[in-house]
């Protein structure tokens, strides 16, 4: 137990020394142990309110209590205290914080301005200046979507430029109307730089003048008599209209807005934003906060903001539904922060705050029955505990070659997919033998064995004899409390009636079609994906550097001026003799060497 008073003192002596002054202040225990990160506009107004033991919730009481110290950072503004207190945050995880875990980067689609013909592509990681940047969308298949009317009105490019400078006649996409081949000279620099404009406005909700434009440039050819033409822009004016058509009437007059709901439902949290993008929903993603005992929506809205806001660009707009610190927020995240009461927007609030509801009973539906799986997993299998990290292993090769293992980790919470690893078959000499790679793979998984990584079953994708395999593999290592079992598919290979194999037990069924039996099915199918998805990359990878190293005289520097004259693998390939001598360096007769060994 610990002594609130003694808390309380320790805190009110140092609000005495606390500054008047925007930052981060922190709470530690006696143990040198933080137990809360927070930040404020004035420090010392903030943690006064701490004091007022009896208005607090129990889990901030307990808090108080434990308070030894206090320590405080002084930043110049609420941006900067923004960014220290997420730093300290992941640095320390305090046992009082609300915490989110946000490991999800979003996708954006990018123009490169600068460039005499810019690209359309889709994008990832740090935003350099030169380009320009629309999103984010929630998945790539929002993105695709976005790409393709873009092509299909504007008729932007989205090859990658090494292609694109060498490409000597158009491609597919000039052929089915996706690209007005700048590639090729069909298309004037400055004619390319004002559909890039007109697509960069209609990205922006300025795209109130493009229909007519379109419109107008149709009739022109007509009064020309070049149908073609007009057939082509009459196409453009059609697919723009299909997606004008799409815009909901919410969105509409929204450029750049995150909608933000949260919702409280059976002790859970969840945080549903939506991002909307000149009219148009780009997708959303759901959060599920921990450490928020006691916390209300607010508390729980504020951390969101903090956390969420330092790893991601804020819209020019930020739709909230509880009242906040919208001083301090609006200047933190630099943007627009608002509660809206009516109309569309808040129409957007509840729809936000409806899905939130949705995605908690979809949790509890779903851990609710993984946790009653796990329990019958335990009692069937006589497990001495329900499993909090069940670990499962499979190879994969093609006829013994890119052979490697897989190994896929599930919890109570789903499947833990930052701990999946991959291991290249690197001792087995006899690739084709499952039994040696399963070996090699355990071994080397249980040679970084430790308490934090420990499983509490090693499910193995195979019968009797690789558990046996696998058992005596690791006979020098600590098993204590570690449950091996093998999984096997019966004599018709037939999903829902495999056989499962443990240690000084007879191999056993569970009944057919049972919910544990799908569990462990999708376990098995789980990493069974993994490791065929990663050996299929790894060949890919071994087939595209063969396709050019091993060609007699091909060195680094001469595949280097290859791909960069023809730009892929490919491309070389299907080149004839008179375009590899165009290359330079190479030589009639290494022109030949490169034609031969492809068209052999």
């Amino acid at each position: 137990m610990f002594d609130i008073k003694e808390g309380l003192n320790n805190l009110k002596s140092y609000i005495k020394i606390a500054p008047e002054k925007p930052g981060v202040y922190r709470m530690i225990d006696k143990d040198g142990v933080v137990l809360y990160v927070g930040k404020a506009r004035n420090i010392r107004k903030r943690i006064i309110s701490y004091s007022h033991i009896n208005k607090l919730p129990k889990r901030l009481q307990q808090m108080v209590s434990r308070i030894a110290k206090m320590e405080f950072v002084v930043v110049e503004n609420e941006a900067r205290a923004l960014l220290v207190e997420n730093e300290l945050i992941k640095q320390f995880t305090p046992k009082y914080n609300i915490l989110l875990k946000d490991d999800k980067t979003f996708p954006f689609l990018m123009i490169d301005i600068e460039a005499d013909f810019p690209r359309l592509s889709k994008y990832r990681g740090v935003k350099k200046d030169k380009n320009r940047y629309f999103g984010p969308f929630a998945s790539v298949m929002s993105v695709n979507a976005v790409v393709d009317t873009l092509q299909k009105v504007f008729l932007l490019r989205s090859c990658r430029d090494v292609s694109f400078k060498n490409r000597q006649r158009p491609c597919l996409m000039y052929q089915i109307k996706r690209c007005s081949a700048p590639c090729v000279n069909k298309i004037s620099k400055d004619e390319y730089k004002k559909n890039v404009c007109k697509a960069i406005d209609f990205l922006e909700g300025k795209n109130t003048d493009i229909q007519k434009d379109l419109s107008h440039a149709m009739e022109e050819a007509s009064k020309k008599l070049d149908f073609e033409t007009a057939l082509a822009i009459r196409d453009r004016i059609r697919s723009l209209s299909v997606i004008q058509s799409r815009q909901n009437v919410e969105y509409s007059g929204l450029v750049s807005t995150d909608v933000i709901g949260v919702a409280l439902e059976r002790n859970i949290f969840a945080v549903e934003v939506f991002f909307i993008r000149s009219g148009q929903n780009c997708g959303n993603a759901v959060y599920f906060p921990s450490q928020t005992q006691d916390a209300d929506k607010k508390d729980v809205l504020e951390a969101f903001l903090s956390e969420f806001y330092t790893n991601h660009q804020p819209a020019k707009e930020v739709l909230v539904d509880e009242k906040i610190d919208f001083e301090f927020w609006q200047r933190a995240l630099n943007t627009r922060v608002v509660h809206p009461k009516n109309g569309n927007k808040y129409k957007l609030i509840q729809f936000a705050k409806n899905n939130a509801v949705d995605a908690i009973r979809r949790k509890i539906a779903m851990d609710g029955s993984v946790k009653n799986n796990l329990q019958d997993f335990k009692d069937k299998f006589g497990l001495v505990k329900v499993p909090n990290r069940i670990e499962v292993y499979d190879n994969s090769h093609n006829q013994g070659s890119y052979a490697i293992g897989a190994m896929i980790v599930a919890t109570p919470d789903g499947f833990d997919k930052k701990s999946y690893r991959t291991f290249n078959i690197k001792y087995t000499a006899n690739t084709h033998d499952d039994f040696a790679m399963m070996k090699e793979v355990l071994r080397r998984r249980f040679d970084k064995l430790t308490i934090d990584n420990k499983p509490d079953v090693v499910l193995i994708d195979g019968g009797r004899g690789q558990l046996n395999a696998v058992l005596k593999a690791l006979s020098g290592y600590d098993l204590e409390g570690i449950e091996f079992i093998a999984i096997s598919k019966g004599p018709e290979r037939n999903a829902g009636k495999e056989f499962y194999h443990m240690k000084d037990k007879d191999s056993f069924e569970l009944e057919y079609r049972s919910s544990l039996a799908f569990y462990l099915q999708n376990l098995r199918d789980e990493a069974h994906r993994f490791a065929i998805g990663t050996h299929r990359r790894k060949r890919a990878k071994s087939i595209y550097k063969s396709s050019i190293d091993e060609v007699e005289g091909i060195g680094l520097k001469r595949k280097a001026d290859l791909l960069k004259y023809f730009g892929s693998a490919k491309d070389v390939a299907e080149a004839s003799m008179d375009d590899l001598q165009k290359v330079e360096g190479i030589s009639k007769k290494t022109a030949e060497k490169i034609y031969n060994y492809f068209h052999n």
